[in-house]
């Protein structure tokens, strides 16, 4: 028989809840934290303990007088997860338990591919690297791609290099070769997400991710915004106010090493720009071109969501310092109020997939909380080793 959750079911959520984001801590640091009582407290813990979603994890030093205290913690047969960055030229792979706590992290050249199924089955072999040494159950997939992404399952306008990944083969095949849920992103809004979830007080906010391709999030009451077609986060293709280009050809990797090419600058990388010694007309032209056009994006999102911050990832990174203080005082000549604009520091492979696991952590510890409230048991409870969720 199904019941509603009850009162108890839902201070038993809370306990878990805080467990799960402040583990290893006391019984009574849960107390102080969910202001519970200490009967109430203790009863969550045991139930909990009887579910599989907590364990004894140690003892805290006590000076003085006193008993001391067992931590409290999440077990690794709870279960884990993997977010990954499956970029144009970098693939990272990170895994954590539902604690958020890493296990492994790999990051490796992406391997070329002409099938769709070569390629998800070099990403599940990569997840099934990385979880080797893991315990419990793969809980869910979040994998961050260049480019726009629907309902988490289709790609809009790839990275040139990672057409074939265009539409929902890529999920479908990745999902039939790993036993756990898979949800697709782009690496905006794992970017994104990734600075959400370190600063809770932004509400509102823009990020353009400067890399192999142009690509765009925003959030909204802290919330990510997410569109119902195809064309929502299509900033690229908006002129950048320099002759005939686009924002994504002056803001992307691909798009300024051709640009500064047809100046007359003989790069072999587009790092080249800021890495080595370069002077004469071409290269200001090229960081005038440059400075437009992140002053067109910067005023596009400005006046359209009214963003507090706006901030800049990916490898053309250290280009956009460069030129900040410029931007700056062209948007104050034209704006009446100008959003903050920073440049956040990105570990290529690593920091989004660092976003995509904060997603796979929300979705399953969302689960989980679920479960709890869920169950409804019969009788004296049973231990078990691996929560069911």
């Amino acid at each position: 028989m199904t019941t509603n959750p009850t009162s108890r079911d839902y201070n038993k959520a809370s306990v878990l809840d805080v467990i799960l984001a402040r583990a290893p801590l006391t019984r009574n640091e849960l107390i102080e934290l969910t202001g519970l009582s200490k009967a109430t407290v203790s009863r969550a813990v045991e139930e909990l303990r009887a579910d599989g979603f907590v364990v004894d994890g140690g003892v805290d030093e006590v000076t003085g007088r006193g008993r001391r205290s067992t931590f409290l913690d999440v077990p690794g047969t709870t279960g884990h997860v993997v977010g990954v960055s499956f970029g144009a030229q970098t693939t990272g792979v990170l895994m954590t338990d539902l604690r958020g706590r890493e296990i492994r992290h790999m990051t490796v050249p992406t391997a070329d591919h002409d099938e769709v199924g070569a390629a998800a089955a070099w990403l599940a072999d990569l997840i099934a690297q990385a979880g080797a040494s893991a315990e419990g159950p793969l809980r869910q997939i979040v994998a961050a791609v260049p480019g726009r992404v629907r309902n988490g399952t289709e790609i809009f306008a790839p990275a040139e290099s990672m057409k074939i990944f265009a539409g929902p083969d890529l999920h479908r095949a990745i999902q039939e070769r790993v036993d756990a849920p898979v949800l697709l992103d782009s690496d905006a809004n794992a970017s994104l997400l990734g600075i959400l979830t370190k600063d809770a007080t932004i509400r509102n906010a823009a990020l353009f991710s400067v890399s192999t391709i142009l690509n765009f999030a925003a959030c909204t009451d802290h919330e990510i915004a997410r569109g119902n077609t195809p064309t929502f986060g299509d900033i690229g293709v908006l002129s950048s106010g320099v002759g005939g280009e686009t924002l994504d050809d002056l803001l992307s990797t691909r798009g300024l090493l051709r640009y500064a090419r047809t100046r007359g600058m003989h790069l072999d990388r587009v790092d080249d720009l800021w890495l080595e010694p370069q002077e004469g007309a071409a290269r200001s032209e090229v960081l005038e071109a440059f400075t437009t056009a992140i002053v067109t994006a910067v005023s596009v999102v400005t006046v359209t969501l009214d963003p507090e911050s706006v901030f800049f990832v990916g490898r053309l990174r250290e280009l956009v310092d460069d030129v900040l203080p410029e931007v700056r005082r062209r948007l104050a000549q034209g704006l009446p109020t100008v959003p903050e604009i920073r440049t956040v520091p990105h570990l290529i492979g690593l920091s989004t997939a660092q976003g995509a696991v904060y997603a796979c952590l929300t979705m399953a510890q969302e689960r989980l909380r679920e479960a709890v409230l869920g169950a409804r048991r019969q009788g004296h409870p049973v231990e078990r080793s691996t929560p069911a969720f």
